[in-house]
């Protein structure tokens, strides 16, 4: 959460908030927090977070993302899916070889998108 909260994805300490406004902004940020928290875990459980960020590798002792970095990034995944859905229609039918990986998209972009 240190992470997160400073340098991973808040910033809280670029903001140069001081006294009461940095209390309230520490209070939204905690209930955003949450929910990317939540989403992220509900991701993790429908075994779809490979589409959204790359998994603990090999030789490294944590994962790469944080459980609210996975939530986070699959609500922007799936946004950006919705937004471009008639681009990446067009794409499709050019790229025949490719639709098993991108019917697995969506399906995994359908099962995040009843979270996000």
């Amino acid at each position: 959460m240190f992470r997160d909260c400073k340098s991973g994805g808040y910033n809280i300490e670029g903001t140069g908030l001081r006294g009461e406004r940095l209390i309230k902004i520490i209070l939204l940020m905690a209930i955003a927090y949450l929910e990317a928290s939540a989403q992220g875990t509900e991701i993790q459980k429908k075994h779809v977070q490979k589409y959204v960020s790359r998994g603990k590798e090999s030789r490294k002792k944590y994962r790469r993302r944080s459980t609210f970095g996975i939530g986070h990034d699959g609500e922007q995944w799936v946004n950006y899916l919705e937004r471009h859905f008639l681009e990446i229609q067009e794409l499709m039918k050019l790229t025949r070889n490719k639709r098993r990986f991108y019917r697995q998209g969506l399906r995994a972009a359908t099962l995040m998108g009843y979270i996000s």
